[in-house]
C-alpha cells in the first residue's frame, strides 16, 4: 500500500529526473541584444541583398518597412517591433542571416581595397608622367589627351588648393575602365576555351 507520507521523509516525485539547465536572465538579455544588433545590420544594409537573405517573410517585411521610416519616433517603435521579430527566429535562421551580413563583410572590404589601389594609382599618375605611359600600355583605348589636361589641372588644384574637380575625373576614369576589363574577363574564358578546340581541329 503506498504511503501516504512518504514526501515527508526525503523523497520528491521529481527528485531522479534529469535536471536541465535554464539559460539566465542575463544571458537571455544578451541574445535579446545580439538579435536587435543583427536586425540594425540589415536595415542598415541596401535594401537588394536584404531581399535575397533567406529568412521569414514578416521578419524581412518587417526590416523593409524600417528601411522606409524618417520619422525618429516612427523608427524607434519599428526598430523595437524588428527586435521582437528577430527574437521569433530560431538559430538555423539565425545563423543563414550571419552568414549573409559576414559575407557582405568580405565582399565590402574587397571593393575598399580595389577603391585604395585605383587611388594609389592616381596619386602616381600625378606623381610621375612614366605612370601615364603604363596606363596607356594596359589601357590603349583611353583618351590620352583628355588624361594629360586632367592630369595638369588636378596638379594646379593641388597647388593652389583649389576644389578637386580634375582630381575626381581623373578616378571616375580609372573606375570606369577596372570595370570594364572586369566585366568581359568571364565571357573571355569561354571564348578561349573555343579557341583552344579550333586550334585543335585545325592540327
Amino acid at each position: 500500500m503506498p504511503n501516504a507520507n512518504r514526501g515527508a521523509v526525503g523523497f520528491r516525485s521529481d527528485e531522479f529526473e534529469p535536471e536541465y539547465e535554464r539559460p539566465s536572465k542575463s544571458e537571455l538579455k544578451r541574445q535579446s541584444n545580439e538579435l536587435q544588433k543583427l536586425g540594425e545590420q540589415l536595415i542598415d544594409a541596401p535594401r537588394d541583398r536584404v531581399k535575397r537573405v533567406e529568412m521569414p517573410e514578416d521578419v524581412k517585411e518587417a526590416i523593409l518597412a524600417c528601411q522606409t521610416i524618417t520619422n525618429h519616433e516612427g523608427r524607434r517603435r519599428q526598430l523595437q517591433f524588428v527586435g521582437k521579430k528577430m527574437r521569433t527566429l530560431d538559430e538555423e535562421e539565425v545563423a543563414v542571416i550571419q552568414r549573409a551580413i559576414e559575407s557582405w563583410k568580405g565582399a565590402s572590404k574587397a571593393e575598399t581595397a580595389a577603391l585604395h589601389a585605383l587611388e594609389r594609382r592616381r596619386d602616381k599618375l600625378l606623381a610621375d608622367d612614366n605612370a601615364l605611359t603604363q596606363l596607356l600600355e594596359e589601357y590603349p583605348e583611353l583618351d590620352v589627351q583628355q588624361l594629360r589636361t586632367l592630369i595638369r589641372n588636378a596638379r594646379k588644384e593641388q597647388a593652389e588648393n583649389k576644389p578637386p574637380k580634375a582630381y575626381r575625373e581623373i578616378f571616375q576614369i580609372l573606375k570606369d575602365v577596372s570595370k570594364k576589363k572586369a566585366a568581359p574577363a568571364a565571357d573571355g574564358d569561354d571564348e578561349h576555351e573555343g579557341d583552344d578546340d579550333e586550334s585543335d581541329e585545325q592540327d
